[in-house]
């Protein structure tokens, strides 16, 4: 079949494919992917429901669910759905990114250390989760295993101004200064919104 020309017309594909098979889980997910485009929120919802109702393992429209959970400012359904995600299918690396996100955001440190651990042991290629660790451990205060984790992060994309920023604040506190202004630089060229106490603990060192 050829491409949509646009959301519209791929919308409208998924919707006629529903009319002739009302039973398959990825033309209900396909449509809330097309919805979530337009930001048809409560309608991408409901096609999202539709789609694990028909199928259960369809780990990615329980993230979907979770993320707007998330929109809303629900942290414990965004959990519940990453769980269920992780449960529908196992190893499922980005259900476990969401969930430690959302311990860290809970403040259960110790809990998201521990997800964030197994997404990446999943896919040693997560971005998101080394730089959610890094954050982790540095609230543990635990600075050397966090410059780790920026480390791996950047060796997957060297320009990921916030593991450059965390970088940054890992080096103030082991008052390594010189390395603190390289990175902190860094992540502002990268246009990374830096805190003005930071900027002005770098300021100090210069």
């Amino acid at each position: 079949m050829d491409k949509a020309k646009n959301v519209e017309e791929y919308i409208a594909r998924q919707r006629a494919a529903i009319a002739a098979n009302p039973e398959c889980g990825t033309s209900h997910y396909n449509l809330a992917i097309g919805l979530l485009g337009q930001q048809e929120f409560d309608e991408a919802e409901q096609a999202l429901l539709e789609a694990v109702e028909n199928s259960p393992t369809l780990a990615e429209a329980y993230v979907q669910l979770g993320g707007i959970c998330l929109s809303r400012g629900d942290l414990d359904g965004c959990l519940d759905y990453n769980i269920r995600a992780t449960q529908a299918r196992a190893g499922f690396s980005e259900g476990y990114g969401n969930i430690g996100f959302v311990q860290l955001q809970k403040g259960a440190v110790d809990d998201a250390i521990k997800s964030l651990q197994k997404a990446i042991a999943y896919n040693s290629n997560f971005l998101q989760a080394y730089a959610t660790l890094a954050n982790a451990y540095l609230m543990k205060g635990l600075v050397d295993e966090s410059i780790e984790a920026n480390r791996k992060a950047l060796k997957l994309e060297p320009d990921f101004p916030v593991a450059h920023y965390n970088l940054a604040i890992a080096y103030l506190e082991k008052e390594e200064g010189a390395k603190a202004i390289e990175h902190f630089d860094r992540a502002k060229a990268l246009g990374f919104g830096v805190a003005p106490e930071i900027a002005r603990e770098i300021d100090a060192l210069r």
